[in-house]
């Protein structure tokens, strides 16, 4: 078959004017300018293992809404009142030399871990955990420790 010829676009005639007049039913532009939105925190997250619980372990740096680091105060106001200064502590990373984090602390990962894979495996599918789900099971259960943080998980626990 013949193939159809693309058009140059300096061939094109415009109306008159040279700009097409706007659609009336597309949305209008935000009244304000880019003050009205809502800036937000930041985390680098980071998971080590760790070898004394034998279970993986988060660690955060928190960044404020113009880029500068968090004081550990600020990083307790985004996590869960019931588990700030208890489940989460600031610690020194084991990797990066002279830096405090926010932690979760791994003590009772593991047991945590167990409770919510035997809720998912005795849900009545007879479909066993698959080993390669771990990570985002965990992330998952350090969501509940961090709700302001937000994940996007894609992958069905159940299969």
């Amino acid at each position: 078959g013949e193939e159809e010829e693309m058009p140059d676009l300096d061939d094109l005639e415009l109306e008159e004017g040279g700009i097409e007049e706007a659609d009336p039913s597309a949305l209008a532009a935000p009244a304000g300018d880019a003050s009205d939105f809502v800036k937000a925190r930041s985390y680098t997250v980071s998971i080590t293992y760790d070898k004394y619980y034998m279970v993986p372990r988060m660690w955060l740096f928190g960044y404020n809404e113009e880029g500068k680091p968090l004081t550990h105060p600020q990083v307790f106001q985004d996590m869960s009142q019931d588990h700030a200064k208890k489940t989460v502590t600031i610690d020194p990373h084991p990797h990066i030399s002279g830096v405090s984090q926010a932690s979760v602390h791994p003590c009772k990962h593991s047991n945590a871990m167990k409770r919510i894979i035997d809720q998912i495996e005795s849900g009545g599918s007879g479909k066993n955990m698959r080993p390669d789900t771990a990570l985002f099971l965990f992330l998952k259960f350090i969501s509940s420790v961090i709700p302001t943080i937000e994940y996007d998980f894609t992958i069905d626990f159940d299969a």
